[in-house]
């Protein structure tokens, strides 16, 4: 076993070394940047990264090109974060609830019903306060460029269906790895259970967990609709994805280099928002059609559960964050 773990540690030393001397490269005067991120090919944030290549290229007029790498082929979430950290990957796609074991102020968008709607939620990320956040990782490497649309995360399960928060007790539910998750699950009855997205087909299937919670478009992609045949549309959090950047490599570009990476990362956000929204609407009526109950809940039954939850934050780091949300139109 400890032969098997130097070998182990071998094998990612010197993938980490080859990804380093890769991640930013110059050929024929072209800036070659790698992205690497866990979602399938078809998923319309992959698309809008697509769509940023094609006006990064576009923009640079050449100088200037993004090569992507979807479906988790160099590593999980965790693991490409780490990897840009250290400047051995340029880009990543990550949710911005494992960013929290990073960047603690990222715990805003676990805990429940902060936003009261989609309005609401894409002002705050637009404000001076969401670009604030995207930049709140400078201090461990990362910079954050845009925010993507993840929609709203509502809960599905394979044995019952989910129409008042007493209806959680006793079900074991997946989340991220992420503490306020776990305790925003914890507060509505239900057993927190975090599990790797990879893992987490198997896991349905096998009882492992009972249900889990996420976005109707990825509850529709991953095929998790063909174990769990309820979706309770309770829309509990809204937890952006983010494009995020490693720090060292952002800092080898030049100015105008930056200029224009910000610009396709920006556009793409806005691509990826339309794309979202469209995607959504059709997923709905194909879990629809593949058989999945869709259970529209009275959300302030929801709501109501976890005000406590929400009020623990007022004295707390994030305290004027929250407070600052709340008050904003």
């Amino acid at each position: 076993m400890k032969k098997l773990r130097h070998y182990r540690t071998i094998i990612n030393i010197t993938f980490s070394f080859t990804l380093l001397f890769s991640a930013c490269s110059n050929d024929n005067n072209t800036v070659i940047l790698k992205l690497a991120h866990s979602l399938d090919g078809a998923h319309p944030t992959h698309k809008a990264m697509e769509y940023m290549g094609e006006r990064l290229a576009d923009i640079s007029n050449g100088k200037m090109s993004l090569r992507i790498y979807p479906s988790g082929q160099l590593g999980s979430e965790r693991e490409l974060i780490e990897l840009l950290q250290i400047g051995s990957l340029a880009m990543t796609k990550v949710s911005a609830s494992p960013m929290e074991g990073f960047v603690p102020a990222y715990k805003i968008f676990s805990i429940p019903y902060v936003f009261r709607d989609q309005d609401h939620y894409w002002r705050v990320l637009e404000s001076a306060l969401g670009q604030n956040l995207l930049k709140g990782g400078e201090h461990v490497r990362l910079r954050g460029l845009a925010f993507y649309d993840a929609g709203s995360r509502s809960f599905y399960t394979t044995k019952k269906p989910i129409v008042t928060p007493g209806d959680l007790q006793g079900l074991k539910i997946r989340v991220q790895k992420s503490p306020t998750s776990v305790a925003m699950v914890k507060a509505l009855g239900g057993s927190a259970t975090p599990i790797s997205w990879g893992e987490l087909y198997t896991a349905l299937q096998q009882g492992v967990v009972d249900g889990a919670e996420n976005n109707p478009p990825s509850f529709y992609l991953s095929k998790h609709y063909e174990v769990c045949k309820y979706l309770t549309l309770d829309e509990h959090t809204y937890v952006p994805d983010m494009l995020l950047m490693s720090l060292p490599i952002w800092n080898k570009l030049s100015a105008q280099e930056q200029q224009w990476l910000q610009q396709a990362a920006n556009e793409s956000s806005q691509h990826q928002r339309k794309l979202w929204q469209q995607v959504t609407i059709q997923t709905l009526i194909d879990l629809e059609a593949a058989g999945v109950e869709i259970i529209r809940p009275d959300k302030a039954l929801f709501r109501d559960k976890t005000r406590e939850m929400q009020n623990s934050y007022n004295n707390t780091d994030i305290g004027d964050m929250l407070n600052a949300i709340n008050t904003a139109p």
